[in-house]
This record gives C-alpha cells, structure tokens and sequence, in this order.
C-alpha cells in the first residue's frame, strides 16, 4: 500500500532540509558577537541584555533574517540586483525590524520613549546585516549547486 503525500507536505520538507543545511554555517558565537557589536554601545539595550530572554530574541530574529537571505538569495543568483531581491521581500523584513524594535520598548520599560529613532536604526542595521549574511551565504550555496 501506498502512502500519499501531498504537495504542501513536500514543500515544507524540502524547506527544512535546505533551512537546516543552511544554519549549519553560522555559529551561535557570531550571533552572540554581532549582539554585543551593535546593541553593546546602546546604553538602553546594553542593560536590557543582561537579560537572557532579550539576547535570545535577537537571536531569534536574526535567525528569521538569516534565512529570509538565503530564502530571496536565488534571485540574486539568477541576475537580480541586492536592491531589488531586497525589496521583494520588504515586507518581510520590516516585520522582524519592527518585531526587534517592540520587544525591546516593552521590556525597557519606558525607559526610551516611543519615538526613539536612533534604537530603530540598530534594528533596521541588525536585521540588514543578517540578511545580507543569508543573501551571500544562500547565493553562494546556489552556485556550488548544495540548494
């Protein structure tokens, strides 16, 4: 007897394996790193990591921002501009920057106001350089043929 799969079933599949073999090649030690780069000069977000939580909800989002890189990086192999694979998927992307961004106001307490601009742009530059890392590691993954 045979077992019928759909074609849903395949698809998530074949995501998870590429998914997997893609986060084979980052290190929780460059995510930790890249963390304490960006937001360790921040000195609102620098108290909020001691926070075990926080720190893994960057890691967490630049995971999410990773493989949305390396999701979008065939288009770039294929001949598309950084610029325009990157506004395919712009919606994506402001999602998780402004994920980053809430979650640290909800747990700072009000400490930075609402309208902090300069805590947006750590975010936006967090979640750019993860997904810029996805890109190259996703196009260099197609043109060695592992997709």
């Amino acid at each position: 007897m045979n077992v019928i799969t759909t074609f849903n079933e395949k698809k998530r599949e074949k995501q998870i394996k590429y998914e997997r073999s893609v986060l084979r090649e980052i290190s929780i030690k460059t995510l930790k790193e890249k963390v304490q780069q960006l937001f360790g000069s921040s000195r609102f977000v620098a108290g909020l990591l001691m926070n075990n939580g926080i720190e893994e909800a960057c890691y967490d989002v630049a995971i999410e921002a990773y493989l949305l890189g390396a999701h979008f990086s065939r288009f770039g192999f294929y001949g598309e501009t950084i610029e325009a694979v990157k506004y395919r998927c712009r919606n994506e992307e402001r999602h998780l920057i402004d994920t980053l961004y809430h979650f640290f106001l909800y747990w700072g307490s009000g400490e930075e106001g609402v309208m902090n601009e300069s805590l947006y742009y750590l975010c936006e530059e967090y979640v750019s350089y993860w997904w810029m890392e996805g890109f190259h590691k996703g196009e260099r993954r197609h043109r060695l043929r592992l997709h």
